[in-house]
C-alpha cells in the first residue's frame, strides 16, 4: 500500500540528469574551510591554532554545549586561517582554513566494537564523537536526537529516504549503493534510542532502491520499508510521521513527543561508516545539477570543499543565473561561490535564467490554492498578510510557528506571492520575541 499525507503539490523533479549516475569521489581541493558550525546548535570553539598541522580525521573543534557535534579536518595539511568564511546559510561563520598537502594522512582509527557488544550509551557517545548531524539539510546532532527529556517515551526510528525536493538525488544513490550501511546504521540508531522497530520511508519513484532494502532489511523482522506516494513535501518529518505510522505530531511539539526519532537515510549510512571504520564525519555525497553544469552528478566530496571548486571540477556550460545550496523548494540562494560544502549541504543548483526566473507578485485573488495545498492544514495567505502588514500577533493565532517553510504555498500562487517569505518573517519575529 502507497502512503502518504494531507496537501502537498506536484513539481517536475527534475530527477533525471542525475538519478541514474554512480556516486562519484571528487579528488580533494588545494585548500578547504571548513565552518566550525554545521548544525543547529551551539558553535564549536577551535581546537587548532594557525600554522598547526593537522591530520584527515583530526578534532578541530568542539563545545560544551549538550546540542552541539564536534568538527573534524577533511586534510591532512597545515592550518593556515582561523577566520570568518561565508557559509551555505547566509551567515558568515567562524571556519578553519587548511592547505591540502595531499598526502591524506589519517589520524589513528578505532572501528567500534560489533553493534552486540555496545549499550546505547555507548552508541551515542561514539555518535557524537563522529560528529554526525542530520545529513538531509537540518543539521541537528544526530545524539541529542538519541536522549529525550526525562518522561518522553521512544518506540521506533524512521529513516526518510522520500528525498522529494526536485534535481537531488543524493539520498536515492546512497539507498541504493550503501544499502547495507543504510540498514546496518538505521539498527544502530535504534538500539542507540532503545526502541524495538525501525522504519525506511521511499517514494515509490525509487522502486531499484525499495528493492535493495528490502533484500537487505530482510532478515530483521523488526524493520519495515515503507512505499510512498510522490509528492511535496514527503519528506517533511511530520508529513512523514503522519504517512508512515499514522500518527499526527500536535502544534508545537517534535516527532520524539509522538515517540518517534526521524534521521535521513545519509545519516544512517554516516553512523555505520563511522562505527565501522573509526572514520569521523568528514565528507559527504551531494548532488550536483541544474542547466548550467557541463557534468552534472553525485559527487563524495570533502567538508570545506567550496562550490567554486566543484563547480570548477564539474564544468559550467553557462554563468548560473542563480546558485542554491540544496533543492529549488527549501534551499537557499547564495551570493557568493565561496561558500564551502557542509556535512548538512544536500546539493548544489546551478539554474538558467529559464529555469529560476523570478515573477513580479500581484494581488491576491482568494482562490484557496495556498490553503489546498498546505500539508499543515494552515491558511498561508492569511498569515502572510498579517506579516506584511506588520500584525504578527495576529500571524501567531494563525498557526505561522506551524508552518514548514516547504514553499508549496508559493509554488501554487497564481499571482506569484511571497507567501512562505512573509510567514518565515512572521516566525523570525516571534521567537525573538519569546526569548
Amino acid at each position: 500500500m502507497v502512503k502518504s499525507f494531507p496537501g502537498g503539490i506536484h513539481p517536475p523533479y527534475r530527477k533525471e540528469a542525475t538519478s541514474a549516475l554512480a556516486i562519484e569521489r571528487m579528488n580533494p581541493p588545494k585548500t578547504v574551510a571548513i565552518p566550525l558550525q554545521q548544525h543547529i546548535g551551539s558553535r564549536c570553539d577551535p581546537l587548532v591554532a594557525v600554522g598547526d598541522r593537522v591530520l584527515m580525521g583530526h578534532k578541530i573543534g568542539d563545545s560544551s554545549a549538550p546540542i552541539s557535534a564536534p568538527v573534524h579536518s577533511s586534510v591532512s595539511g597545515k592550518v593556515t586561517a582561523i577566520e570568518q568564511r561565508p557559509h551555505p546559510n547566509g551567515r558568515t561563520v567562524l571556519s578553519v582554513v587548511i592547505a591540502n598537502d595531499f598526502q591524506d594522512e589519517m589520524v589513528a582509527l578505532m572501528p567500534a566494537p560489533k553493534l552486540e557488544q555496545l549499550t546505547a550509551e555507548q552508541l551515542t557517545a561514539l555518535i557524537r564523537e563522529a560528529g554526525i548531524v542530520g545529513m538531509g539539510g537540518g543539521g541537528f546532532p544526530t545524539h541529542a536526537k538519541l536522549k529525550p527529556p526525562q518522561g518522553v517515551v521512544l518506540d521506533a526510528v524512521l529513516l526518510n529516504g522520500a528525498e522529494c525536493e526536485p534535481y537531488l538525488t543524493t539520498d536515492h544513490r546512497v539507498m541504493l549503493e550503501w544499502s547495507a550501511d543504510v540498514v546496518y546504521g538505521l539498527r544502530c540508531l535504534m538500539k542507540a534510542a532503545r526502541v524495538e522497530k525501525g522504519y525506511i520511508g521511499i517514494e515509490v519513484n525509487k522502486p531499484d532502491a525499495i528493492e535493495a532494502l528490502k533484500a537487505e532489511a530482510k532478515d530483521y523482522s523488526s524493520i519495515e520499508i515503507v512505499s510512498l506516494a510522490v509528492k511535496y513535501p514527503q519528506g517533511a518529518e511530520i508529513q512523514l510521521i503522519d504517512a508512515c505510522l499514522g500518527r499526527k505530531v500536535p502544534s508545537g511539539k517534535l516527532p520524539l513527543h509522538v515517540g518517534v526519532v526521524v534521521n535521513n537515510v545519509h545519516t544512517a549510512q554516516a553512523v555505520a561508516k563511522s562505527l565501522r571504520t573509526g572514520v569521523p564525519s568528514i565528507e559527504r555525497v551531494i548532488t550536483v545539477a541544474g542547466n548550467c553544469m557541463e557534468r552534472p552528478g553525485n559527487l563524495l566530496v570533502r567538508v570545506g570543499t567550496t562550490f567554486a571548486d566543484i563547480l570548477a571540477d564539474r564544468g559550467l556550460k553557462c554563468e548560473p543565473y542563480k546558485l542554491i545550496s540544496g533543492g529549488p523548494m527549501m534551499g537557499i540562494a547564495m551570493y557568493s561561490a565561496d561558500v564551502a560544502v557542509c556535512k548538512c549541504t544536500s546539493g548544489i543548483l546551478a539554474l538558467s535564467k529559464d529555469e529560476a526566473t523570478y515573477r513580479i507578485p500581484g494581488n491576491c485573488v482568494r482562490c484557496a490554492k495556498c490553503v489546498d495545498v498546505c500539508p499543515m492544514l494552515l491558511h498561508p495567505t492569511f498569515i502572510a498578510q498579517y506579516a506584511e502588514r506588520g500584525m504578527m500577533e495576529r500571524a501567531e493565532e494563525y498557526g505561522a510557528v506551524d508552518c514548514r517553510e516547504c514553499g508549496a504555498c508559493t509554488y501554487v500562487c497564481p499571482v506569484n506571492l511571497p507567501l512562505t517569505q512573509h510567514i518565515r518573517l512572521a516566525k523570525s519575529d516571534i521567537y525573538a520575541k519569546r526569548k
